[in-house]
């Protein structure tokens, strides 16, 4: 299970609005690539398409789709947004990350 905040669903809905689209017609795809500081990356696009080997999650109203290899990775974890002086953007809350870089945007299990 992956969970999204409040947050970051507000995010969300306002940046596929901007892009023409909407949440109900619209996936959330976060994946796992190799790179980073720490040795493994996220990602995260919206897609339209949800594949044969995709797990697919609904939590707070948004569809989220992972393929297989990422979701060892990221089960359990909360999709945030913060967009205080300290950072902006969608913060990955990942109880599987043993170690993770100053950016937040890489990570180690």
């Amino acid at each position: 299970m992956i969970k999204v905040s409040e947050s970051a669903k507000s995010k969300i809905n306002s940046l596929m609005q901007e892009e023409g689209s909407s949440i109900e017609e619209s996936f959330v795809r976060v994946g796992v690539t190799s790179g980073g500081c720490s040795g493994l990356s996220y990602n995260l696009v919206f897609d339209k398409e949800e594949k044969s080997e995709d797990k697919m999650f609904e939590d707070n109203g948004v569809r989220i789709l992972v393929d297989k290899k990422s979701f060892l990775y990221l089960v359990g974890m909360t999709l945030e947004y913060s967009g205080g002086l300290n950072g902006k953007g969608f913060v990955f809350n990942n109880p599987n990350a043993t170690r993770t870089c100053g950016c937040g945007e890489s990570f180690a299990i």
